[in-house]
C-alpha cells in the first residue's frame, strides 16, 4: 500500500473513533434535552392552568358583584311598589323586579359553573405541581449524571484527538486538506477500500484499467464516481 494512503487510513480510523465519541456525547445530551423539554412543557401547562383560574376568578367576582346589584335593584323596586298609585306603574315595576331576579339567577348559575371549573382546574394544577417538583429533582440528578458521563467521554476523546493531531502533522498539507474536504462531503469516509473492483464508498464498479492500477498499490487514485481516495487491501487482511 502507498505510504501516504497508509497514513490516511490510520488517520481515518482515529477520526471515525472520535466521530463515535462525538455521537455518544450527542446522544447523552439529546436524551437530557428531551427530559428538559418535557419538563418545560409541563411547567408551561401548569402556568396556563393558573392563568385560566385567575381569569375565571375575575369573572366570578364580577358576576357576584352583578348579582348583588341585581338583588339591590329588586329590593329598591319592591320598596317602590308601596308608593305607586296606578296599575300601569305597578306592572312596570313588577316586570323590572322579575327581570332583575332572572339576571341575578343567571349570574348565580354561571357563578356555580365557574366555581366547579375552578375546582377542576385547581386539582389538575396542584397534581401537576406535585409531579413537576418530583420530576425537577430527577432531572437535576440526571443532569449531573450526564455531565459526569460527558466529562468521562471527553477524557477519552482528548487522548485520541491528541494522537490524531500528531499523526496529521506528518501528512502532506495538500493531502490532508483534500482528506478533510472529502470527510466533510462524504459522511466521514475519505479513504475507502476497493473490493473485487467495487469502491466500498459508493459501491460503483471501477473501470478495469484503473482497478488494475489500484491493485499495484504504488500510486494514489480517486474513485471516478465519488472522488474518494481508494486503495486495495484483501478483505482477510
Amino acid at each position: 500500500m502507498n505510504a501516504e494512503i497508509a497514513q490516511l487510513v490510520s488517520l481515518q480510523d482515529l477520526d471515525l473513533e472520535i466521530d463515535k465519541i462525538n455521537d455518544e456525547i450527542q446522544e447523552e445530551q439529546e436524551a437530557l434535552n428531551v427530559r428538559m423539554k418535557k419538563l418545560a412543557e409541563k411547567e408551561a401547562h401548569i402556568n396556563e392552568l393558573t392563568t385560566q383560574i385567575d381569569t375565571l376568578e375575575k369573572e366570578r367576582r364580577t358576576l357576584e358583584d352583578e348579582m348583588t346589584d341585581h338583588m339591590t335593584h329588586v329590593k329598591e323596586r319592591q320598596s317602590k311598589m308601596m308608593q305607586v298609585q296606578t296599575g300601569r306603574e305597578q306592572t312596570a315595576l313588577l316586570k323590572e323586579i322579575e327581570d332583575a331576579k332572572k339576571k341575578a339567577k343567571d349570574s348565580e348559575e354561571r357563578t356555580v359553573e365557574i366555581m366547579e371549573k375552578i375546582e377542576t382546574l385547581q386539582t389538575e394544577a396542584d397534581q401537576g405541581k406535585k409531579e413537576l417538583k418530583s420530576e425537577k429533582s430527577l432531572v437535576t440528578q440526571e443532569t449531573e449524571k450526564v455531565r459526569k458521563a460527558i466529562e468521562d467521554i471527553n477524557k477519552g476523546k482528548k487522548e485520541k484527538t491528541s494522537v490524531r493531531d500528531k499523526q496529521a502533522k506528518d501528512i502532506n498539507s495538500r493531502l490532508i486538506k483534500k482528506y478533510n474536504m472529502l470527510r466533510d462531503r462524504r459522511n466521514g469516509l475519505a479513504v475507502v477500500n476497493v473490493n473485487q473492483g467495487v469502491c466500498q464508498g459508493c459501491f460503483m464498479n471501477l473501470p478495469p484499467q484503473q482497478y488494475n492500477m489500484v491493485l499495484k498499490g504504488d500510486k494514489m487514485h480517486d474513485c471516478p464516481t465519488c472522488q474518494r481516495i481508494i486503495y486495495h487491501m484483501d478483505v482477510d487482511e
